[in-house]
């Protein structure tokens, strides 16, 4: 592993990548030219509908992406080593160890056939020269670290509910105290009570080690609670990305908008929702023009026509959207200060 980054800066830098999967009948364009960067200590929330490019992303990132998809960058660099031109050898290595993922479903990330202590000593074996006997000591450190008691680390994965399931993938994200922690729906599978238990721990944990965390979610509430920055994505593009404060109190992209509409209004009962009408384009045959076009109603003749420009609002604030090169546009949601 590459020296400990400070607090702030860069510890995960992309930049274009693009991801195609290349079938017989068609090419399925999931991921589209995204670039962004994630600081150290901080959590990058990425938010869209389901088929946005979210997982496809991640798995990128630890060149998980399965057959036959194509992945291609101009840079995927975490902890300042290249991963696009990595060996097996260092794979290995950089996997769990430097980075790290919660998979969406603790049902069925864990071996049925191996006792959970089993499967989190085997990681910290794979990655640290120690004994056995310290892995299994370190394993039943973990299980208390995310409140299993170390007694149960003889048990099997049938014998603990969904939440503690979860708890026991992100004691194996977390054995060898990775820099990066990817997060991919780490609660969908989990009623809202132990949802809550469940984040309230990764954000202990992320805070009392110094972790870099992406959180994928189609939960504006879970971004709201856990990030300090925002990527939206839609159609494999990040159409909006900006600190929290920018994306939520001073949304600018017209799909981003639109998620913030879909949701029940606490404060008026009585109001419809307002959902985005018709669906995501088909990856393999997306539009020419702005893949939002059909479905936003400030498009014009030349969002569809083609790519939308992106507009900078301040250091952090971007969206790509050809509407602001109208004079005076602005969207209809009201924007707070």
């Amino acid at each position: 592993m590459e020296d400990k980054k400070a607090l702030g800066e860069p510890v995960l830098v992309v930049e274009d990548l693009q991801v195609r999967f290349e079938l017989e009948a068609e090419t399925v364009s999931a991921v589209n030219g995204i670039s962004f960067t994630l600081k150290k200590g901080h959590t990058l929330g990425f938010v869209g509908e389901t088929g946005a490019g979210k997982t496809t992303t991640a798995l990128s990132l630890l060149r998980l992406v399965p057959h036959p998809g194509k992945v291609e960058s101009k840079k995927i660099e975490v902890c300042g080593q290249e991963v696009s031109t990595m060996t097996t050898q260092q794979l290995e290595k950089y996997r769990g160890n430097d980075i790290a993922m919660i998979f969406q479903d603790p049902m069925t990330s864990l071996n049925p056939v191996f006792t959970v202590g089993q499967q989190i000593a085997d990681t910290i074996l794979l990655h640290q020269e120690v004994s056995s006997s310290e892995a299994k000591k370190k394993a039943e450190h973990m299980l208390e670290l995310v409140g299993i008691p170390a007694s149960r680390e003889g048990e099997y994965p049938h014998q603990f509910s969904g939440g503690m399931k979860q708890r026991v993938v992100i004691a194996i994200a977390l054995a060898c105290n990775p820099e990066v922690l990817i997060a991919d729906e780490p609660t969908t599978a989990l009623d809202v009570t132990i949802q809550a238990q469940v984040l309230s721990m990764m954000k202990k944990l992320r805070d009392e080690r110094q972790m870099s965390m992406i959180m994928i979610t189609h939960d504006l509430g879970i971004i709201a609670d856990v990030c300090d920055e925002v990527a939206v994505m839609y159609a494999g593009r990040i159409v909006e990305t900006g600190t929290l404060v920018e994306v939520f109190n001073r949304t600018k992209h017209p799909y981003t908008e639109g998620l913030f509409n879909s949701l029940p209004n606490i404060l008026n009962r009585s109001a419809r929702l307002k959902p985005i009408p018709g669906l995501m384009p088909d990856p393999s045959n997306l539009p020419v023009g702005c893949s939002f076009a059909p479905r936003c109603k400030y498009a014009k003749d030349e969002c569809f026509s083609a790519q939308p420009i992106v507009h900078q609002f301040s250091d952090t604030h971007t969206v790509a959207c050809s509407a602001y090169a109208r004079s005076g546009f602005a969207i209809d949601r009201p924007q707070k200060k």
